[in-house]
Order: C-alpha cells, then structure tokens, then sequence
C-alpha cells in the first residue's frame, strides 16, 4: 500500500527529481505569466504532491531528510551575503523605519491569530512561529523556521498553499491601492505623482535592465559555497556547545530556557554569525556574484520536498482554516503598516512596499517597485528587505517561545 515506483533508497533518482523540478518551477515562473502569477514555490510543491499521490515517489526517503539537514541550512547563509548592516542604515534608513513598523504588525497579528484559532488549528505555536518569521521575511525563513521547529510535513505542504493562495490576493489589493481615490486623498503619493507627470517613463527597460544576467566565475562559485560551508559548520558546532553549556527545561526557569533557544539553536546562530561577517568583512561578500541566485535555487528544493508528504484530501481540509490564519496576521500587519506610516507621514508608495517586504520578501517588492515604475525605491527595499531574513527568524522564535 506504501509502495511507489521508486524507492526510498533509490537517492540519485529522488535527487534528479527534486533538482529538476526545482530548475523547472523556476523556469516556468520566469517565462510564463501564469506561471509567475501561481508562483515557482507552488509549482515546485505541486509537481511533488502529485507525483506521491500517484505512488511515482515515495512519501519519505533519506534524500528528502538531506534537504532538511544540508540543504536548507547552506541556503541560508548564500542568501545573506547581501545583508550588511551599516549598508542597510545608511542607505535605506527611512525605508527601515516603516518596514520594522510592518514587521510589528506580523508579530501582532501572529498573536491574536493563535489566541483566536488555536483550537482549530493543529500546532498552532508552531505555525504562528514559522509565519511570523514567512511574513518578516518571506520563503526563506518559512523554510528556516519549519526546520527549526520540525513543522509537521502534512501542516507544512498545506501552510504553503495557504501562503501563496493569500500573497496572491494580498498582492492584488496592494497593487490597485495607489489607484484608488481614498489612497490617493489620504496618503502622499510622491512616486505616483511624478510618474503621472511624466508619462513617457520606459518600465520595460528598467525591467530587463534590472533582471539581466549578472557575471559569475568560478572564483565566485568558489566563495559562495565555500563560505556557507563554512557559517553553517562554525554556526551549529558553536550552537551546539552552547546549548549543553546553558540549561534548558522545566527546573531551570523562563530566562534560561529563553537564552538556550536563542544562543543554542543552530539555525539563530547561523543567522547571526552571517550577519556579523557579511557587516565586517563587507567588501569580500558584495563582490560575490550569484551568491542569491544558488541560495534561492537550494530554496526551491526545499519547496519540492515541502510537498512530498501532502495528501491531497488533508491539503483540501486544511486550507480554508489556515487561510484564515494568515489572513489576521496580513491583516494586522496592513493595519499597523498604513496607520503608524500615515502618522509618522511614510509615503504610500513606502507603506506599501514595506508590506510587501513582510508578506514576501524582498524580491517581490523590488519586482513591485520596478513594475510599479518607483525606481528610487528598489534598491532601499532590497537592502530592508534582506534585512527580513533576519530579523525574521528571531521574531518567528520569539513568538514561538512566549506562546510556549
């Protein structure tokens, strides 16, 4: 009854699977609109859930627990090369003001979902964690948080859909904001307002101008992969002292149970040793080159296996609710975002950028921003945007933790 075609032991088929359909889903979610409209990260999920609900693949294997335990950690690190902190103020200090302001409204909203739905929604810590961390920073820390705080599989492929399913109309409504006469009256429009002035603006060579294909050597492979290695062999051996150095458990108390889940997870002192070196030594990191793109590709693998243990019957059941779910907390962080920046007078175009950031991560805004035709404003988003990443996964434990 558990058979399928290929087996659990067959890793190198499993393998070319999950990396084929991961450079598929991304080939799709480039060259096609539909495609970039159902997103790589839902094709990529699809493409597995269907293939173990027709027994092709097995619905669990050693390979699949190799994504979890390489290669989800080593994406991260690749994916943080570009977060170097004084970079981020000195730059893109107003854009960060509004986008922490956003990131409060997740927080809140990851609160007051789990408070009204815990009873209905399985694991619901852990999924009020791991979204708090999806809508600070996008994907990747879904990906980080899930393996952190063992997200069940079946919860996982289902959160997943839910995610995407809402980013989508989430999206939709931030798109049409700055065309809406109520936005238009309560807002400052900056960026629209020049736009409409000077109608003769080319967003289809900024596009293709900001998207091209990017130098990359071998030195460059070399560096890129060779220092993830490195972050996330140091990180969890250092998390891993430190966690049998402080104790944790019921006797223990609140505080040092706090510290020895923040300073003895693996996945929190990767972000953090990151960070710290990307900020230190930020002129050997920004002259990586490809860096981002093998991080997000390790990212879609990751969203292959996300979908190899959902049944399509538990998918259907456990969508409505978790759509739900996140829609309080993007509710929230709507709220907080346009509330707080009107007073504190953000511009529209910034709010809802910033939101963007949140709910999708930075290259959703910045392919918003050049979509949209606010030029000025793509490279600050990236930078706050990238910024997410981080803060995303101690938010996502924070809450985590206290709810705990």
């Amino acid at each position: 009854m558990n058979s399928s075609l290929i087996n659990p032991d067959d890793t190198w088929l499993l393998w070319g699977f999950m990396a084929g359909w991961a450079a598929v889903s991304i080939y799709l979610e480039q060259k096609y609109k539909w495609a970039s409209k159902v997103t790589g990260a839902i094709i990529a999920l699809i493409g597995a859930m269907v293939l173990v609900n027709f027994n092709i693949i097995p619905s669990a294997a050693p390979a699949y627990d190799a994504v979890w335990t390489y290669v989800v950690p080593l994406a991260i690190p690749l994916l943080l090369f570009q977060a170097n902190l004084r970079k981020i103020w000195n730059e893109s200090g107003k854009m960060l003001g509004i986008f922490l302001i956003s990131s409060i409204g997740t927080v809140v909203g990851a609160f007051v979902a789990y408070a009204t739905l815990q009873d209905f929604v399985p694991n619901a810590a852990k999924l009020a964690g791991v979204e708090t961390g999806s809508y600070t920073g996008g994907g990747v820390n879904f990906a980080a948080l899930s393996a952190k705080l063992e997200l069940p599989g079946e919860l996982g492929a289902s959160a997943i859909v839910a995610d995407n399913l809402l980013m989508a109309l989430y999206f939709f409504v931030l798109i049409i904001m700055p065309s809406l006469a109520f936005f238009r009256k309560k807002f400052y429009t900056p960026y629209v307002d020049e736009l409409e002035k000077n109608k003769s603006s080319d967003n289809e060579n900024t596009v293709a101008d900001y998207w091209k294909r990017k130098d990359i050597s071998l030195k460059d492979i070399a560096f890129a992969a060779g220092s993830a290695f490195v972050l996330v062999a140091v990180s969890f051996k250092l998390a891993e002292v430190i966690d049998g150095a402080i104790p944790s458990g019921e006797d223990v108390g609140f505080f040092l149970n706090v510290m020895n889940g923040l300073l003895g997870d693996g996945y929190l002192m990767l972000t953090t040793l990151t960070v710290l070196a990307v900020t230190i030594f930020s002129k050997f990191f920004e002259n990586i080159h490809g860096a981002q793109e093998l991080g997000t590709y390790l990212i879609y693998i990751f969203f292959v296996v996300i979908g190899v243990p959902a049944s399509l019957p538990l998918l259907i059941q456990n969508a409505p609710i978790l759509v739900l779910f996140m829609g309080i907390i993007i509710f929230f962080n709507m709220l907080i975002t346009f509330t707080f920046g009107r007073i504190f007078k953000f511009s529209l175009e910034e709010m809802i950028l910033a939101s963007n950031a949140n709910a999708g991560g930075p290259t959703t805004a910045a392919a918003f921003a050049i979509a949209k035709g606010w030029t000025k404003l793509i490279a600050p988003i990236m930078l706050v945007g990238t910024l997410g990443y981080v803060i995303g996964n101690y938010l996502g434990s924070m809450v985590y933790y206290l709810i705990q």
